[in-house]
């Protein structure tokens, strides 16, 4: 990984939902689906789903801090899922669509501990806020057929569905920060 560039890693729901809007952000330089948080090593996309692993489906993003900041991140994480919902987002239901970031420095833990109060200060949501903030354990890359999902199958049924509508609200509300 280039000297220059941080990551984070964020579980929100649907790994492929994160991945697409993320992709979108200028500073973004590349993101990866898998998972993280969990008791069994190099687990399989069926062994997550059966919720037995304990991981949390997540994206790993490498962004250049210079352009885009684990602040900036962050608000985007929490416009395009609710942090409210335990082990669901949506149609989405276990502990693998959990909202969890997990952090890869004390710097990161102290910024996501702030936003999430700067969140339930601001009263946005009307349910508290469950998202986890935890240290990164160990990060699983899903297989191959994950990644970069929804730009390879936008016309699969939950593509058209769900990851056209968060991609979609990140293009409206973050238009300055695209990429072109």
């Amino acid at each position: 990984m280039d000297q220059k560039l941080e990551q984070a890693t964020l579980a929100g729901g649907c790994f492929w939902c994160l991945e697409a809007a993320f992709l979108e952000l200028r500073g973004v330089e590349h993101v990866i689906s898998g998972y993280a948080g969990g008791h069994v090593d190099n687990p399989t996309y069926q062994q997550v789903c059966s919720g037995l692993t304990g991981h949390a489906e997540v994206v790993q993003i490498a962004f250049d801090p210079r352009v885009i900041t684990f602040k900036d991140l962050l608000e985007v994480f929490f416009t395009i899922h609710d942090p409210t919902t335990l082990n669901r987002q949506g149609y989405d239901v276990g502990t693998q669509y959990r909202s969890a970031i997990y952090y890869h420095s004390e710097e990161q833990k102290t910024i996501a501990e702030a936003a999430i109060a700067e969140i339930t200060a601001a009263g946005i949501w009307d349910d508290p806020i469950v998202t986890e903030v935890t240290p990164l354990p160990h990060f699983y890359p899903a297989e191959d057929y994950h990644h970069r999902y929804f730009e390879n199958n936008p016309n699969q049924p939950y593509c058209r569905a769900v990851v056209e509508h968060k991609v979609a609200k990140v293009r409206q509300k973050y238009f300055q920060r695209l990429k072109f």
